[in-house]
């Protein structure tokens, strides 16, 4: 990143998702879905070390293709998505590191905060538009959600690809 690149960035739903593998039934079935992003901000500092991220995804929006067991996410015993319709995500410092680096912030989930570092492996800028692709995995034991243990995986292996275009 540059000094010309600096500036404020608007996430373009149509293009930006979070996806996310587990594992169920005791660790004998995978399981794969999305959750659409809604839209947020990424605004490159210089330094790059000041940059921040603030991202809405949607809890309603939860999806792995199987009706029954996305709306059973959907409820209360999950993301409780009619109260708490968003996830947020809310970045305040970037560590540069090779390849690319780390965002440091928080995710909150049914009104539970709590830090989450993702690592990002790509960031490209390049004509007014930013692309960037980053990893985490989420306990959703430490945001309180607890139900079905053993039959619903602990671990949730996100992969984060944002697009975002200057503003």
């Amino acid at each position: 990143m540059t000094t010309s690149d600096a500036g404020v960035y608007v996430i373009d739903p149509v293009d930006s998702t979070v996806a996310f593998r587990t594992r169920a039934m005791f660790g004998l079935l995978g399981v794969k879905g999305t959750f659409p992003v809604e839209g947020g901000t990424v605004t490159v500092a210089e330094p790059p070390e000041d940059s921040t991220v603030e991202v809405r995804i949607s809890a309603a929006g939860f999806s792995t293709g199987n009706g029954p067991r996305d709306e059973h996410v959907r409820s209360a015993d999950y993301l409780d998505a009619e109260r708490c319709p968003h996830l947020l995500f809310h970045a305040e410092r970037f560590e540069p590191r090779d390849p690319e680096g780390l965002l440091h912030g928080t995710l909150t989930v049914r009104g539970t905060t709590r830090p989450l570092v993702l690592d990002v492996s790509r960031i490209d800028l390049v004509g007014g538009e930013l692309t960037a692709r980053a990893t985490a995995t989420v306990d959703r034991f430490e945001f309180g959600i607890r139900t079905a243990r053993g039959m619903t995986g602990r671990n949730q292996h996100l992969t984060v690809d944002v697009v975002a275009r200057r503003a």
